[in-house]
Formats: C-alpha cells, sequence, structure tokens
C-alpha cells in the first residue's frame, strides 16, 4: 500500500462531481435534458415530482459539480449539461482505472 497519496490535480473536483451524480433525483434532472437543450427552473420542475426549492437544491449540487452549467438570459437562468468537463473528468478516472488494472 502506498503512503500519504497525494491526490492528482486533475482529479481535484472530481469528487464534487460524483457526489452531483450520487443521487437518483439529480440522476432524473439530468436525463431529462435533451442533447444540447437549455432549461430554465420552471421547465425542471414540471418535468418533476419534486418541490422547487428540493430542484433549487438540486441543481446547485449539480452546477457546483460541474455537471451543469447555467447562464443568465434575461431575467431567467438557462441551464444546460456540461458534457465537456465531464467527459474529461471521467475520461481521467478511467484512464487510471485502465493503468492499474
Amino acid at each position: 500500500m502506498k503512503s500519504c497519496i497525494q491526490i492528482p490535480p486533475e482529479w481535484q473536483n472530481i469528487s464534487h462531481l460524483f457526489v452531483a451524480l450520487g443521487d437518483a433525483h439529480r440522476q432524473r434532472i439530468l436525463l431529462s435534458f435533451e442533447s444540447g437543450e437549455q432549461l430554465n427552473i420552471s421547465q425542471i420542475v414540471a418535468g418533476s415530482e419534486l418541490s422547487r426549492s428540493a430542484i433549487t437544491h438540486h441543481l446547485k449540487v449539480l452546477e457546483q459539480g460541474g455537471a451543469l452549467k447555467s447562464v443568465k438570459a434575461g431575467k431567467e437562468v438557462l441551464f444546460s449539461i456540461d458534457k465537456t468537463y465531464m467527459q474529461t473528468a471521467l475520461e481521467s478516472v478511467l484512464h487510471y482505472i485502465q493503468q492499474e488494472i
């Protein structure tokens, strides 16, 4: 066993992504997006059984984890999946697994 293992720089924020992806409600929110689609909170709430405040919480976790990105458009905020970040993060983990096995 290696002692005092340092987390590689490219892994520094990956734990936040795994936390974000580790909840079934957040997984359902991500699955509600069509490819390339942007949704506002009202659209996300309409497609969910959760309250607006619960959706707001889950969107915050997803955004902090890097799974979602947001852009302000007038008075509303539009959310979209950050495929680039998620792909890069998951490929980093997969690369490590492939090297170690």
